[in-house]
Formats: structure tokens, C-alpha cells, sequence
């Protein structure tokens, strides 16, 4: 690779923003405004819910959230992997437009 390569290319990491299913609207409102500047410094998103103990039977909720964070964001981000459940885990990969 030569050095006009080198300074041309960009590192993209991956940020990180773990929620809860019982999270409050301000707190969610909280959570959005930092995915949003994630994005507009070109990283990707990793958003895991996390349930604990019989938090898990409702599964539904955690999915509402999922919704509520795709539609604010749905003009600045692509939605690469939506809600998944994995064990007590449910991820959710966001990418910049």
C-alpha cells in the first residue's frame, strides 16, 4: 500500500451502547441523541438490550424499543441486522448512510 493509500483510508470502529427493556422515555431520548453523533463521526453501532432474571418472557418490549430507535433514526443510518436474541442478549447493528 502507498502512502496516498494509507492517508486516504479511515478507520471505522465500533461503538457500543448497551440499554435495558424498562428504559424511561428521557433516558431513550438520552441514548438516541449519542447513537446520532456515533454516526455522524462515520462509526458503526452495536445496541444490545439486556434483560435479566423473567425479563426475558417479555421479549416484546425490548423489540418496541428496537422500533422506537429505528424510526428516530431512520433518515441518518442503515439498519444493518435488526433485533436478534441471542441468550439473554438482543443485538442490533446500525451503520451511517
Amino acid at each position: 500500500m502507498t502512502k496516498k493509500q494509507s492517508v486516504k483510508h479511515k478507520t471505522i470502529s465500533i461503538k457500543e451502547i448497551k440499554l435495558r427493556p424498562q428504559i424511561s422515555k428521557h433516558d431513550l431520548d438520552l441514548k438516541i441523541k449519542q447513537i446520532k453523533n456515533f454516526l455522524e463521526d462515520g462509526n458503526k453501532i452495536k445496541v444490545t438490550m439486556i434483560f435479566r432474571g423473567r425479563e426475558i418472557m417479555h421479549s416484546s418490549i425490548g423489540k418496541g424499543v428496537f422500533q422506537a430507535i429505528i424510526t428516530e433514526l431512520s433518515d441518518k443510518a442503515a439498519i444493518d441486522h435488526k433485533g436478534r436474541l441471542e441468550g439473554n442478549h438482543m443485538n442490533m447493528m446500525i451503520s451511517p448512510k
